[in-house]
């Protein structure tokens, strides 16, 4: 028995040491026996003697609730930090322990380790100075696979990083397919050519050149060989990388960042235009611990599926757009003068008030085979978020995608006949203006001219290539789904905004276009549409 003196204090103690004593004076007492030290799942500080480097090197590891009462090999996620940090930030930080043991259940038990990486990016220097990437292949996998019961194969090792830990879980895989399967990007710090020729000198001598090669150099002299061999806009692109085929890749980035937003939303392109299969996300953040704990938990989801070698759902659950409406509250008008058609959505108790309300504007791309039913889930999941607070309360117009072409002028005249005949607060802080794909692609073209709103949300909207917007003052919120098919419209109109300091929200979500899709969407968007209609 080991006797916890610390516990029940210095009376136990004396006791403890009679007892002691009469044993050993007395010759007839068996040594007492001492316990295994207890299970201590966070080992921090562990050290790995590197032939390598000549040198220690510290890591630490996190092993699951269970790994002491089984004798089960499990996965394991090697989880890499950012420039400037140590082995100790994944814990202490990233609160690695509370997030895997929150989803345990949901994606099964896993060892991570979190090695010290220095500011190596994870790779060898191009002058064979720091062989980051063979001390970490060659003796930290085999020491770990010696130590801890992992499972010994690529299937079940994953890489997890952020910022130049992110960079790291893209080419660990992809320069060494045998040995990890699958690797996890949160704001991958990166450049492309263009960024990367551009960038200023004393950063590039600093952070790229020491690495790549280059230093001192400019434009297209710093796009080495061997930093084209590292940079993922190249080797993707190489007709021979079949080895790549296979990989799994998770990347998600803030749409806050500045630089990385631009690399991580261009490798999605690339990826997109290869056929080559990956998850991508953006989401509301920047750079910061804050933004990555919001997205750890479906990361950790696709390890999971990845370690069970399950497909990655292709689209998130739909959501309850809650009860229909009462059709005496569906008003259906037509444009004067011409065939186009609307409806005007009272809110509750508009006839009993004499209240002015906010307007929310809605061109409507609806499914032909059920359009009715479409536009109720859009009224009962908005009308829902008005009665649960997520929304102010407020008139709805919807203007269905149809035959007759939208023109600006038309939209005008409807804005004019809603104000004229129905009671709304009359300046654009309280009119928001949205659509989903072909209504997006209007609102998009139309919003220049709409003088009546200053705020403006395109879901999955079908947009040309290079799409652009320049509307001092204005407010938009951009979404689509991963698989959406402007994948580089949205880009192009993002990146256009943000050069234009218009500050956009941004969001790449789970799944594929369909009016579903749109209502996960609008739903999310509902904090951004309340703060904007004032």
């Amino acid at each position: 028995m080991k006797f916890a003196w610390y516990k029940y204090g210095f009376p136990m103690l004396m006791y403890t040491s009679v007892i002691l004593l009469f044993t050993g004076f007395w010759g007839c007492a068996k040594d007492l026996k001492v316990d295994d030290k207890p299970f201590v799942r966070l080992l921090e500080n562990e050290i790995i003697q590197s032939d390598i480097f000549n040198r220690e090197i510290y890591y630490s590891v996190l092993l699951p609730e269970n790994y002491n009462t089984s004798q089960d090999s499990f996965p394991i996620v090697y989880l890499l930090h950012g420039y400037g940090d140590d082995q100790a930030a994944w814990s202490e930080y990233g609160l690695i322990q509370y997030y895997s043991d929150l989803y345990a259940s949901e994606n099964g038990p896993m060892i991570f380790v979190m090695p010290q990486g220095f500011n190596s990016y994870y790779v060898n220097r191009y002058n064979g100075s720091v062989p980051y990437m063979d001390f970490f292949t060659k003796e930290l996998i085999p020491e770990i696979d010696s130590i801890y019961r992992t499972i010994k194969d690529k299937e079940h090792r994953a890489v997890m990083g952020y910022s130049m830990g992110g960079y790291g879980a893209l080419i660990m895989p992809a320069k060494n397919p045998d040995i990890f399967k699958t690797g996890v990007l949160l704001s991958m710090s990166f450049r492309t050519d263009s960024q990367y020729m551009t960038e200023p000198q004393e950063v590039f001598d600093s952070q790229w050149g020491p690495i790549f090669g280059g230093t001192g150099t400019s434009g297209t002299q710093r796009l080495t060989d061997y930093f084209q061999s590292y940079s993922p806009f190249h080797f993707f692109n190489d007709p021979g990388a079949q080895s790549l085929a296979g990989l799994n890749f998770y990347i998600d980035c803030g749409d806050d960042e500045e630089t990385l937003s631009e690399t991580s939303g261009e490798l999605h392109n690339l990826l997109r235009d290869l056929d080559f299969p990956h998850e991508y996300r953006m989401n509301n953040g920047g750079h910061s611990w804050d933004y990555w704990h919001k997205e750890l938990p479906e990361a950790l989801r696709y390890i999971g599926f990845a370690f069970r070698q399950l497909p990655y759902p292709s689209d998130p659950e739909p959501v309850d757009p809650g009860p229909a409406i009462a059709a005496e509250r569906i008003m259906p008008e037509q444009l004067e003068g011409t065939g186009i058609t609307f409806r005007v959505v009272l809110p509750a108790g508009y006839s009993d008030g004499s209240s002015n309300y906010p307007v929310i504007m809605v061109i409507h791309d609806r499914d032909l085979t059920n359009p009715d039913e479409d536009s109720q889930k859009l009224f009962s999941l908005l009308t829902k978020n008005m009665t649960g607070g997520k929304l102010p309360v407020s008139l709805i117009v919807e203007i269905p995608v149809q035959a007759e072409a939208v023109t600006a002028e038309y939209i005008s005249y409807i804005d004019s006949q809603v104000r004229e005949n129905y009671r709304t607060i009359e300046d654009s802080d309280h009119t928001i203006m949205l659509g989903n794909k072909q209504g997006g692609h209007l609102v998009h073209y139309l919003m220049p001219a709409c003088d009546f709103s200053n705020t403006f949300l395109l879901f999955n909207a079908d947009l040309p290539d290079n799409a652009l917007a320049f509307i001092p003052g204005a407010s938009f919120y951009l979404d689509i789904c991963e698989q959406g098919t402007s994948y580089k419209g949205y880009q192009s109109l993002y990146m256009c905004l943000r050069q234009n300091q218009l500050d956009p929200e941004y969001r790449v979500r789970q799944g594929t276009p369909s009016h579903d899709s749109f209502l996960i969407g609008l739903d999310e968007a509902s904090g951004f549409m309340k703060d904007h209609l004032k």
